[in-house]
């Protein structure tokens, strides 16, 4: 199980929330959220509510100031990402709905351009693990986080273009 506490202010000042699972909108909680406190487990969480707007991958460590990170209105929601212990699978397509070119993946990818001569995915199916993308190589750039499930277009994304990608380990927990 994975714990964190929100806080109203920077610093870990004002009123405070603790949760261990998803939350879907903070302000049923707090009128806002600027700092968090993440004490176990590794969550993502989000500038908007209902999981929308700018993604952040949290682990164990403090967060005193969210807004310094790039959130545009602190945390509005969160998801816990369940701790996984197998093997990681997925497979990427070069293009919607599952066409074009497919590589299976078991391990992450920091340039798919290296290492498939592909400029960017835009389609995925998540079998095994769970995995963060990002829009440029070697794990730079806005993330998004995406568990087991079918991915068919990533145009719903704001347009993301994803070029690296990493299956979250067990040591980050």
């Amino acid at each position: 199980m994975g714990k964190i506490i929100f806080y109203e202010d920077r610093n870990f000042q004002g009123r405070s929330y603790e949760c261990s699972s998803d939350c879907s909108d903070m302000s049923t909680y707090l009128s806002r959220c600027h700092s968090c406190r993440v004490e176990s487990g590794c969550f993502v969480v989000y500038d908007h509510p209902n999981y929308m707007g700018n993604q952040f991958f949290m682990r164990r460590g403090e967060y005193a100031d969210c807004m310094g990170m790039g959130m545009s209105d602190g945390i509005r929601s969160c998801r816990m990402v369940p701790q996984y212990r197998g093997s990681y699978r997925m497979r990427i397509y070069e293009r919607e709905n599952f066409m074009g070119q497919m590589y299976e993946m078991m391990d992450d990818c920091d340039s798919t351009m290296d290492r498939y001569r592909m400029s960017h995915c835009q389609s995925c199916h998540v079998m095994d693990g769970h995995w963060l993308f990002y829009e440029q190589p070697h794990y730079r750039g806005k993330m998004w986080y995406f568990r087991p499930g079918e991915y068919r277009s990533f145009s719903n994304m704001g347009g993301m273009r994803f070029m690296s990608m990493r299956h979250i380990m067990d040591s980050w927990y």
